[in-house]
């Protein structure tokens, strides 16, 4: 009875920690309970526990981490690691996994946070987010902090969440020990620097310990892969099949992966990180609109290659930032590309409908090509990264293969073919084709704990990749529990990817109906979120028994879409008025009831 309480009371543990007391105590008989509780009792009286909780905190060396696509984690790791190796008690978590009631016991508080979206915090730092705008925050006057945030300048709120946990930290009293750092999309050496500075500028507030890094998020452990965004696993594609009709407007891939003797685990709901080589014909394009040499040698950090070599391998040509678009119309000269430069809007637009490429044709350097070296065009470009794809398969199925949904990107401007680098990599990958991965595991988008939770699942588009995952792991567990699938593409002859084999599950009885929205099959279009409120009494019903909601596809129209039908629903057939139908969807989000994987 006491430890089913310790969750509601204010306690200087974590959730985490209170898990991790309860998974101990439960394995104790009566016998065992008492000689612990005499144990620790001595050992506090000993001093050999420290009594004070400021102390501790004041001993204590806590590291946030909230991230999208981990980058986030990988540099709060990182850090803890660094802490750890100069001799800090550290406390490393996840902030969906830290208790709020724990900040003002803090002293000293490192966050790493990325945005998500439009200025959107990411799934995991969201309640910690809310919870520091509202009036139950407390005051931190005893708080020093330092916050770095990750995000992409291409989008206009770049990093907010980053600035948003800045700027309420300073509110409520806390004193910050270094200014905000924003980093953009190659963020390694920033994120390095900060981690220097960081940990010098605590040292008078901290007293160095042998303490080893404490993770006070999830019980649960899970295997580490060796493979990592930084060692990436080098696998050889399968199959790279076609799924869309020859009559569709779209090119849409099933990719399969031999991940071989890797030993890399996913579990459904994870995403695969592909690192990918630059089109051939692209590189060439630009190296002949700059005139320059595809063999000149040159230098990225120690290693040495040929010009050619490093455009495609090491350098990002197919999508363009707002830092390239100002530095190219400087560097040009051309009148219209500086205006367009100084509109954040213009800028904004621009960078989704042009490549590298297109940049150099529109607007040639005024005083000829030769006037940008190799040098300086590599220092203009970003680093190549590696692009992330929601993983279609589970292992319980496919066991050492890996499978994706990838649609290719691909459009003609002004004559010239332009494709997406990775969609086009793996869309045109030859059956043994070398390929690096690594696996990126997603926490915040996983099926329930208790199979027999009912599931809803909205994935138009390649969004069903996650679903067909899930339907796999069901079924190869044995799991015999409801199951909804909306889906939705423009048509039903072309566009049905897997349809064989959700009518298969449907047969079985694997899946317990599907909605389709096939939106150019009629002459008003017809989306998932209109499925969504023709269903409404039904979905509602599932809602109130316990369903868990799930949301995979675009960010930018699909899942605000969806996700105001759903609101719809819970004020026209849950009797809510929008304060509460939106409250109402906090929770289940809180419950880890309504989890998102959107792009």
């Amino acid at each position: 009875m006491l430890l089913k309480e310790l969750s509601s009371l204010a306690s200087p543990l974590s959730q985490g920690q209170i898990e991790k007391l309860k998974q101990l105590t439960a394995e104790l008989n009566a016998v065992q309970l008492a000689w612990v509780s005499g144990y620790l009792a001595a050992t506090a009286n000993a001093g050999q526990l420290t009594p004070a909780v400021d102390t501790q905190a004041a001993q204590t060396l806590t590291i946030l981490y909230g991230s999208q696509t981990g980058n986030g984690h990988g540099v709060a790791k990182a850090l803890a690691d660094k802490a750890q190796a100069q001799g800090y008690a550290v406390n490393l978590a996840s902030m969906g996994e830290y208790n709020v009631r724990q900040l003002k016991q803090e002293t000293v508080l490192l966050l790493v946070v990325s945005t998500h979206g439009e200025g959107e915090a990411p799934d995991d730092a969201i309640e910690l987010h809310k919870f520091l705008a509202s009036k139950r925050a407390p005051k931190l006057d005893n708080l020093h902090y330092s916050v770095l945030a990750l995000g992409d300048s291409s989008y206009e709120f770049f990093c907010q969440t980053g600035k948003d946990f800045d700027a309420r930290l300073a509110a409520l009293g806390a004193k910050s020990l270094l200014p905000l750092i924003e980093c953009d999309v190659d963020y390694e050496t920033a994120a390095s620097q900060w981690h220097a500075e960081v940990l010098n500028s605590v040292k008078p507030l901290i007293q160095a310990s042998s303490a080893n890094v404490v993770s006070i998020g999830a019980v649960k452990t899970t295997q580490v892969n060796e493979f990592t965004k930084q060692n990436p696993y080098l696998a050889e594609v399968l199959v790279s099949q076609k799924i869309t009709g020859n009559g569709s407007d779209r090119d849409v891939r099933h990719v399969e992966i031999d991940l071989g003797e890797s030993g890399l685990t996913y579990q459904v709901g994870d995403a695969l990180g592909v690192w990918f080589s630059n089109n051939e014909v692209l590189v060439d394009e630009v190296l002949a609109a700059l005139s320059l040499a595809a063999d000149e040698i040159v230098t990225l950090g120690s290693q040495s290659l040929t010009l050619k070599q490093a455009l495609l391998n090491n350098k990002e040509l197919t999508q363009l930032y707002p830092g390239l678009v100002k530095a190219w119309a400087d560097l040009s000269g051309n009148v219209e590309l500086l205006a367009l430069s100084e509109d954040k809007e213009q800028v904004r637009h621009f960078i989704l409908k042009h490549q590298f490429a297109d940049l150099v044709a529109q607007y040639p350097l005024v005083n000829g090509a030769n006037t940008l070296s190799a040098t300086k065009l590599l220092e203009l470009l970003r680093p190549l990264t590696p692009r992330l794809y929601s993983i279609a398969s589970s292992q319980s199925e496919v066991e050492t293969e890996v499978h994706l949904t990838v649609a290719l990107v691909e459009d003609e401007r002004h004559g010239a073919a332009r494709f997406g680098g990775a969609s086009h990599f793996l869309a045109s990958a030859a059956e043994g084709t070398q390929v690096k991965v690594y696996v990126e595991p997603n926490k915040h988008f996983r099926l329930p704990e208790n199979p027999a939770t009912p599931v809803i699942m909205v994935g138009p588009g390649t969004g069903v990749a996650p679903f067909r995952a899930f339907m796999q792991e069901r079924v190869a567990q044995g799991v015999q529990a409801d199951s909804w699938l909306f889906f939705g593409n423009p048509h039903f002859e072309q566009d049905f990817l897997y349809q064989t084999e959700w009518q298969q599950h449907l047969k079985n009885g694997d899946l317990s109906r599907i909605d389709v929205a096939f939106s150019r099959d009629q002459a008003h279009k017809i989306y998932v979120q209109h499925r969504i409120k023709e269903q409404a009494k039904t979905l509602w019903q599932w809602l109130e028994n316990g369903a868990h909601l799930y949301i995979c596809g675009d960010a930018e129209r699909m899942a605000k879409d969806v996700h105001q039908a759903l609101i719809e629903v819970a004020i026209e057939v849950g009797g809510l008025d929008i304060g509460a139908a939106e409250a109402y969807f906090d929770t289940l989000r809180s419950d880890k009831r309504y989890q998102k994987d959107v792009y």
